[in-house]
C-alpha cells in the first residue's frame, strides 16, 4: 500500500484502529463473509487483515486451521496474530502476497482496495494465490452518502476549508460499478457486485470527535494536521451538522462488495 496517501496513516495499535473503524469493519464483516459464499472445509485469506475483525469472523466459520491473513503493517500483523491464535498471519502487501500459487477457495479484501497503490497487480494477486473456481472477494466504502461518519466529516471540513482533502475525490472502488469493473479486468468470472449496509452507535459526540484525534486514515491525519483554533472549529462544525446531540446516536455504512470466480 505504499503510495497511497493515506495508507501510511494505518500504522497505529489494533485497538485505536478498532476505536475508529473497526467498530463499523467488525459488523461488516459476517456480512462479507456470506457475500464471499465462506463456508467450513475451504482454506481462505484475508489480504489486509487490518488488527483481525474479518480474520476472527473467518476463523468462527472455518476453524483458524483453515485461515490466513496477511498486512504491511508490522503493528496489525501482530494484533491479529494475538487476536487470532492459530491462523497463519505474514506481513505482507496485496501486490505481492506472501502465499503460494492455487494455496486458497477464498480470497477476500476488506476496506482495503481504496488504499492499494497497484490494484491490477493486486487482483492478480488474488488470482494466483486462488485455486482453479475459487472465488475472490473486495468490499470497500461506498462513496457520497454511505460512509456517513466519514461524509459528515469532509462536509464540515470542505465548509471550513474548500481545499481539505474530502476521501470521495481521490480514492477509488466506492461508486457503484467500479469493483465490478476491477474484477472483470482480472479475467474473473461470473462477477457480481452488491452493497452491504451496517451501523454504529455512539454513546455522545465525544467518542465520535476522540476517534478522529487518533489520526487513523486520511480524515484523522487531516484532523490532527489542524493547529488548535481550526481544529476546534472543525469539531463545531461537526457537531452542529449532526444535530448537536445531546446523547447517543447511530451513523450507517454502506460499502461496495465485489465477488468473481477464478476461471482457471
Amino acid at each position: 500500500m505504499e503510495g497511497v496517501d493515506g495508507a501510511r496513516s494505518f500504522e497505529v495499535t489494533g485497538p485505536s484502529y478498532d476505536a475508529f473503524m473497526g467498530r463499523y469493519s467488525m459488523r461488516l464483516a459476517p456480512r462479507f463473509i456470506d457475500a464471499a459464499g465462506v463456508e467450513p472445509g475451504q482454506d481462505v485469506l484475508d489480504v489486509g487483515c487490518g488488527p483481525g475483525a474479518l480474520t476472527a469472523a473467518l476463523l468462527e466459520r472455518v476453524g483458524a486451521g483453515s485461515v490466513s491473513a496477511c498486512d504491511p503493517s508490522d503493528s496489525f500483523v501482530a494484533a491479529c496474530a494475538s487476536r487470532c491464535p492459530g491462523a497463519v498471519v505474514r506481513p505482507g502487501r496485496a501486490e505481492s502476497l506472501p502465499f503460494e500459487r492455487d494455496r486458497f477457495d477464498r480470497v477476500l479484501a476488506q476496506l482495503v482496495l481504496h488504499f492499494v497503490s497497484e490494484p491490477d497487480r493486486a487482483l492478480a494477486e488474488f488470482v494466483r494465490v486462488l485455486r482453479p473456481g475459487g472465488v475472490a472477494a473486495a468490499c470497500v466504502w461506498e462513496f457520497g452518502d454511505g460512509m456517513e461518519m466519514l461524509r459528515r466529516f469532509w462536509e464540515a471540513a470542505l465548509v471550513l476549508d474548500p481545499d481539505a482533502p474530502d476521501e470521495a475525490s481521490h480514492l477509488r472502488f466506492g461508486r457503484p460499478g467500479e469493483l465490478g469493473d476491477l474484477f472483470e479486468s482480472a479475467g474473473l468470472e461470473d462477477v457480481d457486485e452488491t452493497a452491504l449496509r451496517v451501523s454504529s452507535t455512539y454513546e455522545g459526540f465525544a467518542e465520535l470527535w476522540a476517534g478522529f484525534l487518533l489520526g487513523i486514515g486520511p480524515a484523522g491525519r487531516y484532523c490532527i494536521g489542524l493547529a488548535e483554533p481550526e481544529q476546534r472549529r472543525l469539531r463545531d462544525a461537526l457537531y452542529s451538522s449532526l444535530g448537536s446531540p445531546p446523547g447517543a446516536f447511530t451513523l450507517g455504512a454502506v460499502a461496495r462488495c465485489a465477488t468473481g470466480r477464478n476461471p482457471r
